[in-house]
């Protein structure tokens, strides 16, 4: 059952009206993406769950953090070299568009991944 998080709007509301807006579009994208996923929070930051945690974004003080595990970073590589990345993160800068068509296909690769592992199982 999906389930929507008051506390994810709790958090976004503790940001200026700028940031709250990437964040619900972040949000939005996720939900677009992979309409069965839950929301909660974990590691005190938004987090999209699937069969296991499947994204997390979060707002820092120069970017937006979004978490697609090692496997996202990987599977998209190529298309995230103007941004920092690390083993688990991407990172996007705020005063530049969100790239939500990107975002979209890493959340529905990840809905893969994850969705996969109840067939191995």
């Amino acid at each position: 059952m999906k389930m929507i998080s008051s506390e994810i709007d709790d958090y976004i509301a503790r940001f200026p009206e700028e940031i709250q807006a990437m964040l619900k579009e972040i949000r939005m994208a996720v939900q677009k993406a992979a309409p069965m996923a839950s929301e909660k929070i974990s590691y005190r930051i938004p987090t999209f769950t699937l069969n296991g945690n499947l994204v997390h974004f979060a707002a820092f003080s120069h970017h937006i953090g979004f978490y697609p595990t090692s496997s996202g970073i990987t599977a998209f590589k190529k298309e995230l070299t103007g941004y920092k990345t690390s083993r688990g993160t991407i990172q996007f800068p705020f005063g530049e568009p969100l790239p939500l068509d990107l975002v979209t296909r890493i959340v529905k690769f990840r809905v893969k991944e994850n969705l996969s592992r109840i067939n191995q199982q």
